[in-house]
This record gives C-alpha cells, structure tokens and sequence, in this order.
C-alpha cells in the first residue's frame, strides 16, 4: 500500500481530514490526563489503615449525667460491650480512628537538640522533628483495631495514665523510620518539649485520621492513655458478617448498663461505612472522569466511523475503478484502514503535545503531580485501537461493493 495516493485524497479534503486530527488530538489530551487522575484517585482511595476494617465498627456515646466518674463508666461500659455475642475485643478511644477527620497532632522531635535546631530554624523542616497524629485508648485497643507490632510490646497496664503526659509510646514504621534513620527506633526516647517518651512497640501501618500527604500519612503515635470527659467512642471488633447485629447489641448493653447518655445512631458506623463515607467525593469524582472519558471516546469513535462512512459514499466510483483494474477486497480495506491510521497518528502526535501541556497546567491550578510519560504511549495505542476498530465497518462495507455496481453507480 503506497502512502502517496492516500496523502493526495487527503489534500482534496484538507478540512475534514484536519477536524478529525484536532478531534483524536484533544481526545488523545484529555484522556491521558483523565485516566491518570482516575489512576490517583484510586490510589488514593486504595490507601491500606493498618485495621481489620472489614471487623471494626464504632459507636459513639455521650454522658449526661452530672459529676459522673468518666473511667468507673468506662470500664462498666467495656465490660457490657465485652458481653455482648459476637464482641472479640472492645475499646475506648476519645475521638479518633483512621480517616475520621478528627485528628489530634502535636510536635515530637527524636532528641533535645532536635528541638533546638527547630526553634532555630522556626520550624520542624529539616530539624528532624515530626508532628504524627495521636491516638489514644483503653487496654486492648492495639488487638481491637487489629495493628500489627513489628517490634517491642504492647503497652503494659502500669503504662496507662488518666492525665498528663504517658511516659512511653507505640509509634508506626514509618514514623521510626523518619526520626532514627539507620539505627533502631525501639527504646529510643523522644522528646515534646517537656518530657523524654520512651518507644516500647513499633506497629507496622496506621494511617492518619485525616490524610495529607502520602509522605506523612502514616506518621502516627500512640499514647496509653485513658479517654477524658463524657464523650467516648467505643470500638468494637467481631467478624465481618456480625457488625450490623452487633452494633444494635452494643447499643442495647450501653443504654441498660447506663440509660443516662445520648447515642447518635450518625455516629453507629461499621469502619467500611467510615472509609465509604471519607472517600465519597472521590469515588464520585471517578465516576464522573470515567464517564467523561468514554463519553468522549464515544464521540470520537462516532465521528472516525461517520467520516468514514461519507467518503465509502464520495469514493464508489474510486473503488470501482480500483477493483475493475484489479484491486481485491484485502486491499481496499487496508486502503481505509492505512488512511484512517495517518490521520489518527497526526492527531496522536498533536495530542501527546496538548497532553503535557495540560497536565503542566493542572499542576499549576491543582495539587496534581507531573504526568508519567508512559501514559501517553498508552493513549496513543488505545487511540490508534479505537481508529481501526471504528473504520473497520465502514471499510468492510467499501471492499464488498462489486466493481461493476461501483462503476455503473456513477
């Protein structure tokens, strides 16, 4: 097939041929940047707590009762839920669990001197200084939630405190990591500004209630210490097809060991309605970017497939003459497809550019890093894929038309 021939039909449609270019092209940008939009979203909303999420549920309750003993009810409270079929183990913490949004964060530097080089500098920025978020809890939280101690121990019951500051911590992998890089963090003691805090137990993942970045998420701390004041929440883990049941039991227990309280059914959650409900934007967000996306692939497939369509009709003539003179039905289809592929391929080459130029103005108006160059290959297979498969009928249909009523349709 000689490319020359089809490069003079193009020119005699100079303006369609170039609508059709401009349209891969700009599908070709805007999909290469839709799918890698998709690809973080659902990175983002793939990102591992460190929980048994499918065996967590939590309910919130608030006393009323005026000058109750908060830790007396607590403990009734545990031992109820502890009660309750199904129920593996029960907790206390005061507000936070991975991706709840209420995070509770405050400075922690591996040393003294780190904390001096941060004052100098007036900020934790290359002081080796961190701010994790804490978490709190009763005895057994570690087990509830399901965390996973790589190294140490979990916390011991002497190591409980009702108020002021614990004098040891369990923090996370990634936290150790940052603050004693090249040494072992266990038994190392950190400092807060007031106080030394000895690192008994490193747990393996466990996310911040309220994500920021991928380089700090997993920075977390935990502290053993007793929830304060009225309001606690109750985290319960009991296997996965039990949660739903054992939530209505557990608010039965709390409402008979103690009727003086106010439980928010919003507040009654398994942890997969928790995740669902923090990663809603974003699930719809991929869902709109998907269908945009195929919607303009759509398009884009109508528009080669209608092109090819009309110029089947303009070129009967053509092809009869072509199949009079010899030309079998193998070679006016690959005639289409070959013309269909130049055309495509402009558009690819143009589109590659766009795409660029698109992401390095999202980065600039959003928080989206740069796009891997491996996409746009990827794009202009799947361009180069749709092409062929939407001139396909059209060219079917021109190389099955008989020479002589091609000629005589004239």
């Amino acid at each position: 097939m000689q490319i020359r021939p089809i490069l003079s039909t193009l020119r005699h449609h100079k303006l369609t041929a170039l609508m059709l270019t401009l349209q891969v092209a700009f599908t070709c940008a805007i999909v290469c940047n839709v799918v890698f939009m998709v690809a973080q979203r659902v990175q983002r909303i793939s990102v591992p707590t460190g929980i048994a999420e499918d065996e967590v549920s939590a309910i919130h309750s608030t006393g009323i009762e005026k000058g109750e003993n908060a830790q007396a009810r607590q403990t009734a409270d545990l031992a109820a839920l502890r009660a309750v079929p199904g129920v593996r183990f029960a907790a206390a913490v005061s507000y936070s669990l991975p991706l709840d949004r209420s995070e509770s964060s405050s400075g922690i530097c591996p040393s003294k001197q780190a904390l001096d080089r941060a004052m100098q500098l007036n900020t934790i920025e290359g002081s080796g200084c961190m701010e994790p978020a804490g978490y709190d809890g009763t005895p057994g939280l570690l087990a509830t939630l399901g965390l996973h101690l790589v190294a140490g121990r979990d916390f011991l019951p002497d190591d409980y405190v009702d108020k002021g500051k614990p004098a040891v911590a369990i923090v996370t992998r990634a936290l150790a990591q940052k603050m004693y890089p090249g040494q072992p963090a266990l038994g190392q003691s950190m400092y807060d500004g007031d106080h030394f805090i000895r690192i008994v137990g490193i747990v393996d993942t466990l996310l911040r209630p309220a994500p920021r970045k991928p380089g700090l998420d997993g920075d977390s701390i935990i502290w053993p210490q007793r929830p304060e004041g009225p309001g606690v929440l109750y985290v319960l883990r009991s296997a996965p097809r039990d949660r739903q049941r054992v939530l209505g039991a557990a608010e039965a227990a709390l409402l008979k060991a103690n009727p003086d309280r106010i439980i928010n059914p919003g507040q009654m959650q398994t942890y997969t309605e928790i995740r669902r409900a923090y990663f809603q934007r974003d699930t719809t967000m991929i869902g709109l970017l998907v269908a945009s996306a195929l919607g303009l692939l759509f398009v884009t497939a109508l528009g080669i497939a209608g092109l090819a369509n009309f110029w089947v009709q303009q070129r009967r003539r053509s092809i009869g003459i072509r199949r009079a003179i010899g030309a079998t039905r193998s070679d006016i289809l690959r005639y289409f497809q070959a013309e269909n592929f130049l055309i495509v391929s402009a558009g690819v080459l143009l589109g590659t550019l766009l795409a660029v130029a698109l992401n390095l103005l999202l980065m600039s108006h959003y928080e989206l890093p740069r796009l891997p160059l491996w996409y746009l290959p990827v794009g202009a297979l799947a361009l180069w894929v749709l092409g062929q498969l939407s001139v396909l009928a059209p060219a079917l249909r021109a190389a099955a038309v008989p020479p002589v009523v091609a000629t005589r349709s004239v």
